[in-house]
């Protein structure tokens, strides 16, 4: 026991003298976490800015002007009568919609001609013209059928009728989990998971493949051939360092208002089984990759994708089944299913009783991998000290 504790402190000691390993496993979840909450802070998009070219200036579309300034999501940027030359002022301006009304808008609606506003979306930003197009018809159709309803009531129909004939049923829509559309509460849980994976993938890739480079290796099997051993000592300091980050990250829920359930068992659970997961692969490819910069540089390649082909802001039935089968071998995949089942369902253990055997199997197959190779390299450098002894 004596021995571990001293190899132990030198462990310490060789990753506090690392300082890009120290960068990346204490600087980038709590930078990370700060710039992307305040990212997201704000929960929804709003003052996008769009442009409407009035070719009728009359009261109607003054009218429906004034209900597009009183709507929050979107900002008249400008207001016209010709159409001039926006396409040029796209690239400075991206306005996110042009609206249109033509001429005569206001004398074809009184005569029932049905005139047609047009709406010209800037999709080059998807995110923007989905939230512009709903929004901009939320505005026309509820004007609209303001205006339909003025319209019977004019031709001495009473109020009450006038409603009942131009609606023919409502419709109640009744949002469940995250209920305001809050984009923070949405993404930056899954970003913070993601991260967390990635930090220990890099912090797990340097701790053989930095003993491989400086020949501290072949000191460290003078002190036991077996691997367990070494993998034990390895993984104790970020056993312990680990869980001061993860309680940091957590720090940011309550600090951004993310209201979501996460402090509790099953959540315990599926992070500490993330963390195993990550900290095994990383581990694996370091004994597997002796050099920490293409260690580091593999993982990157699994890590960086991670989140995109998690399904968590993209459903998983419109990614080809070959990459959803891939996906389902990186940990945060797993992890984000069972998070959303916890935190936005109130699932226990029974609910995400597939993602933990899935990490389980993840686990028990990279631990496997990693205590067969790294004694068969125990084993290949111990014979290589004996012949030079027996030389000597």
């Amino acid at each position: 026991m004596k021995k571990f504790l001293r190899l132990l402190r030198v462990e310490f000691k060789r990753i506090f003298s690392n300082s890009v390993l120290l960068a990346i496993f204490f600087g980038a979840p709590i930078l990370y976490g700060v710039l992307f909450g305040n990212v997201y802070k704000q929960g929804k998009v709003v003052d996008l800015p769009i442009i409407i070219v009035d070719q009728d200036n009359s009261p109607t579309t003054d009218k429906i002007i004034d209900a597009f300034d009183d709507n929050e999501t979107l900002l008249v940027k400008d207001l016209r009568f010709t159409t001039g030359n926006i396409m040029a002022e796209m690239p400075i301006e991206q306005y996110a919609a042009v609206i249109t009304f033509p001429t005569n808008f206001e004398a074809d609606i009184f005569q029932k001609r049905h005139p047609e506003i047009r709406v010209d979306l800037n999709m080059a930003n998807i995110l923007n013209a989905n939230t512009a197009s709903l929004n901009i018809q939320s505005v026309l159709m509820t004007l609209n059928a303001g205006m339909e309803i003025e319209g019977l009531k004019k031709q001495g129909m009473h109020p009450d009728q006038a409603l009942a004939s131009f609606e023919s049923f409502k419709i109640n829509f009744n949002k469940l989990y995250n209920s305001t559309g809050n984009y923070v509460t949405f993404m930056l849980p899954g970003i913070l998971a993601a991260i967390m994976q990635q930090i220990i993938f890099l912090a797990m890739a340097l701790v053989f493949a930095r003993d491989f480079e400086d020949g501290y290796f072949s000191i460290l099997i003078k002190e036991s051939n077996w691997s367990l051993y070494h993998i034990l000592l390895k993984s104790t300091p970020f056993l312990l360092m680990i869980p001061i980050m993860w309680a940091i990250v957590s720090f940011f829920v309550p600090y951004f208002k993310i209201e979501i359930a996460v402090f509790n068992f099953p959540m315990f659970v599926l992070t500490t089984l993330l963390t195993l997961a990550s900290m095994c692969i990383g581990m694996l490819f370091s004994i597997a990759i002796p050099n920490q910069l293409k260690a580091t540089e593999l993982l990157m390649v699994i890590s960086t994708p991670a989140f995109i082909l998690s399904g968590f802001t993209w459903p998983t039935l419109a990614i080809p089944d070959f990459i959803t089968n891939i996906a389902q071998y990186i940990p945060v995949t797993q992890y984000l299913v069972g998070f959303r089942k916890i935190a936005f369902y109130g699932g226990d253990i029974a609910s995400i009783m597939p993602e933990i055997y899935m990490l389980l199997l993840i686990i028990f197959v990279s631990f496997l991998g990693m205590v067969s190779l790294l004694q068969f390299k125990i084993y290949s450098v111990s014979k290589k000290q004996k012949a030079l002894v027996q030389v000597d």
